[in-house]
């Protein structure tokens, strides 16, 4: 009777450190394209079954504006602090990947499509924006921070 009952509780116990590993609820450095330097900290969470992201922190060159705004943006977003700003939104476990969800560039204040999955045993995160079909956007990996 002891050793089932070790026994479920074993398996629980790593169902649901398997469960975490394979989630990409967390916090995320992402890197620049054509610098390889980091550019942001964005925190992962999972609200009524959607995941979404929010700048926690940007990483930025002297001389840049400490807290910048994101003054490309339109609608409620227009000239907000981009620290704090939610860039991820909708995203649904489909499989092994997530959907159906949309991504910010602040940047360009463009919002695209996107989608993503796990890489590097959920290390890595793969990141895409995409207009119209995934095949016309990009892919950046984001790394998991510890």
């Amino acid at each position: 009777m002891q050793i089932r009952l070790f026994a479920a509780a074993a398996m629980l116990l790593w169902g649901q450190a398997w469960a975490d590993a394979a989630s990409p609820v967390g916090l995320w450095k992402t890197i620049d394209d054509n610098t390889g330097k980091p550019t942001a900290l964005i925190r992962i969470s999972e609200t009524g079954g959607e995941l979404n992201g929010k700048i926690e922190k940007l990483f930025r060159a002297a001389g840049e504006p400490t807290d910048p705004v994101c003054d490309k943006c339109e609608g409620a977003r227009r000239d907000q602090p981009i620290v704090g700003m939610t860039i991820l939104s909708g995203m649904k476990p489909e499989g092994d990947e997530f959907n159906g969800g949309q991504i910010l560039d602040p940047g360009n204040g463009k919002t695209y499509r996107s989608k993503m999955r796990l890489a590097d045993g959920g290390k890595k995160l793969d990141v895409r924006g995409y207009i119209g079909m995934p095949a016309f956007g990009r892919t950046q990996t984001w790394i998991r921070e510890q």
